[in-house]
């Protein structure tokens, strides 16, 4: 009696090995194609700006430095600026998704969330009424702003009917923000001098900003980072809710308090470096989210290079539409992220509707 063994089929014939592996090559051509448009991003923000360089004297001051007015302009200015653009939009698109994911709201931004406004809130009140003037002291306290709005807007988000509603926590972040807002104008009052200085940062901007700067925020944006990543694996059973993850081994508490550090060091971080600047930390998740899903794990890196993407064509945008002056990038991702954010709402309302009334049927189809 002769025994017959059945030879396993070959990887690419294994049920489902195509679709998968045909999934995994898109993913990647789409992180690619999104990593060179960063890359065609970054170096027109080189080359274009509120005035003109021809693109060979661009490349000249790159390679063959020779010491001339439009060569400094371009290894001074817009090389910094650029990298500084890439670092801080990058943190600012990685906290955004971050907030989404443990705050479960899909309208949550740190800008809205009132945690740029509190850093530059404790910025400018530290200039005013301290007379801190050092850079190392500037990050110190919009670290402390940012997590002193957190927590308040925690607290009032959290209470009421509205609580767990993504609407919630907007609102309270709108009123924070306002709150907020209304305390850096009177302290513009008790000292125009100083604030004066601290006018154009206080809308966001990446002029004038210098590599010193990045050197002095990169150890907090890095730290933020390292716990983003950490935190990514137990968003996707976290964002089921308290008792599924729970029971899918995840500790609720401790994804929040990693996540709301992270958050605070980003954008914190980020805010101290070029002001504040909303709506990045909004629309990067979402475009991410068109990409490659709801995964978390997969999500953070297209977040990274749409954040960094936005913000570099913003400030693109501001440099050109208005020479020879130029139109800070915090007002034009104001103006872009307005409508954008009108609609998100438009959106959550229609899906919540949506899905109660299948629940509904659902209901009446068991009865």
């Amino acid at each position: 009696m002769t025994s017959t063994t059945t030879a396993s089929p070959p990887g690419d014939l294994k049920p489902g090995a195509g679709p998968a592996r045909r999934r995994h090559r898109h993913r990647l051509l789409i992180l690619l194609a999104a990593l060179a448009l960063l890359l065609v991003t970054a170096a027109l923000s080189v080359m274009v700006g509120a005035r003109p360089i021809a693109p060979g004297t661009v490349w000249e001051a790159l390679l063959r430095f020779d010491n001339s007015d439009e060569h400094l302009m371009v290894r001074e200015l817009r090389v910094p600026r650029t990298v500084i653009g890439l670092v801080t939009g990058t943190a600012l698109g990685l906290s955004g998704a971050l907030i989404q994911a443990f705050t479960r709201n899909p309208l949550a931004d740190p800008g809205i969330l009132g945690v740029n406004t509190g850093a530059a809130c404790a910025v400018v009140a530290a200039t005013v009424l301290l007379g801190t003037r050092s850079l190392q002291a500037v990050v110190w306290w919009a670290l402390l702003g940012a997590a002193v709005a957190v927590v308040v807007v925690y607290l009032l988000g959290g209470r009421g009917a509205g609580r767990g509603t993504p609407g919630g926590l907007v609102l309270a972040g709108v009123a924070v923000t306002a709150v907020l807002g209304a305390v850096v104008s009177g302290l513009g009052v008790l000292d125009a001098d100083a604030y004066g200085t601290l006018r154009i940062w206080s809308v966001g901007t990446l002029a004038g900003r210098e590599l010193p700067v990045l050197w002095e925020v990169l150890p907090f944006l890095l730290v933020g980072a390292v716990l983003a990543l950490a935190v990514a694996p137990a968003l996707d059973a976290f964002a089921l809710g308290d008792e599924a993850g729970r029971a899918l081994g995840v500790a609720p508490g401790r994804v929040r308090l990693l996540g709301t550090l992270a958050t605070v060091l980003l954008s914190g971080a980020a805010t101290a470096a070029i002001g504040p600047v909303g709506f990045i930390g909004l629309v990067a998740p979402h475009v991410a989210r068109l990409l490659t899903g709801p995964d978390h794990r997969r999500l953070m890196p297209y977040a990274v290079l749409t954040g960094a993407g936005l913000l570099l064509v913003a400030d693109i945008v501001g440099r050109v539409i208005a020479r020879p002056a130029e139109i800070q990038v915090g007002i034009v991702t104001a103006f872009v992220g307005a409508p954008v954010l009108i609609w998100l709402i438009g959106r959550t309302r229609r899906n919540r509707r949506s899905a109660s009334a299948s629940a509904s049927r659902k209901a009446v189809a068991t009865a």
